[in-house]
């Protein structure tokens, strides 16, 4: 079981139709661990099998109690065309008592299930939360201006749009994702097998016929200065790119949040975020929705 669970989290994105496979495998030896039931619904899920996420997802839900899948849950109900059952899958929990991370999944899928509905208001009022803030940058923070941004269009709000797909590329800087995400790095060089050197012996230190006292006149010889370095002194290991970064995105005024904070610090309540000005403090100046059939 636990080798179909390993294979499964590693085909993922690279499989996810035989990551599905293997984690069916496993549920046939621990059907009843919430971990596997799990497993099933996120493998389902990335492979489009979603009336079989569904029901995993229930599963696991009903074993433990926990509603982190919620968004993929409701995902899946749209998916399937089953637009009223997504609202009213989504109106069973209370939003204020979801993690943060979680909350704003839902309102995004739920902003496309709006809008596949023709309903373009309350597309763009569900995505209204203290999250959607310029003024910081949370690890959704991208995707979810990009939806509003996307609301925005279809709203026929063109220029605020804009200016929200702006922000959105600024908090992928800070957070470095995105295009703006440090490339990964292989090397696939073969270390030569280097010998230590022999450690120098006094004889050799010492010339031929020398009492090794250092006579009149003779002076050590200052190490050389690290290449690349003044007096020694050796340079930044980050250059100029990190000080530029950091001074356009205080031009920007953002500033980067850990998502697990809780919602209360720095933001409104959950029920107190305003619907005309959406994430805007007193005191300040996509991924965009899932969309699994791709319309």
């Amino acid at each position: 079981m636990a080798k179909h669970l390993v294979m499964a989290g590693r085909l993922l994105e690279i499989d996810p139709q035989l990551s599905f496979e293997h984690a069916l495998a496993a549920s046939r030896r621990g059907g009843r661990l919430g971990c596997v039931r799990e497993a099933v619904g996120l493998t389902a899920y990335a492979a489009g099998q979603y009336a079989e996420a569904l029901r995993e997802f229930r599963t696991y839900r009903r074993i433990t109690g926990d509603h982190t899948h919620l968004p993929e849950m409701v995902d899946s109900e749209r998916a399937l065309g089953r637009h009223s059952k997504a609202l009213e899958l989504a109106g069973e929990v209370d939003l204020g008592t979801l993690d943060r991370a979680v909350r704003v999944e839902l309102v995004m899928v739920l902003s496309g299930v709006h809008r596949d509905l023709g309903d373009v208001d309350s597309a763009l009022k569900v995505l209204q939360v203290p999250e959607l803030d310029r003024n910081r940058g949370f690890s959704f923070s991208p995707r979810l201006f990009r939806a509003y941004a996307d609301a925005l269009e279809e709203a026929g709000r063109g220029g605020e749009a804009k200016d929200w797909r702006h922000q959105a590329r600024v908090a992928e800087r800070a957070l470095g994702i995105g295009e703006f995400s440090d490339p990964e790095i292989v090397d696939f060089g073969v270390e030569e097998d280097v010998r230590p050197e022999r450690r120098p012996r006094a004889r050799d230190l010492v010339p031929p016929g020398s009492t090794g006292e250092e006579t009149e006149g003779d002076a050590a010889t200052p190490a050389p200065a690290a290449a690349g370095s003044e007096d020694g002194q050796p340079d930044d290991d980050h250059p100029g790119r990190d000080r530029a970064v950091a001074d356009d995105l205080a031009e920007e005024g953002l500033v980067v949040v850990d998502s697990r904070e809780d919602a209360s610090e720095g933001a409104a309540p959950w029920e107190d975020a305003p619907d005309d000005h959406p994430g805007q403090r007193p005191d300040s100046a996509s991924r965009p929705d899932r969309d699994p059939q791709g319309d």
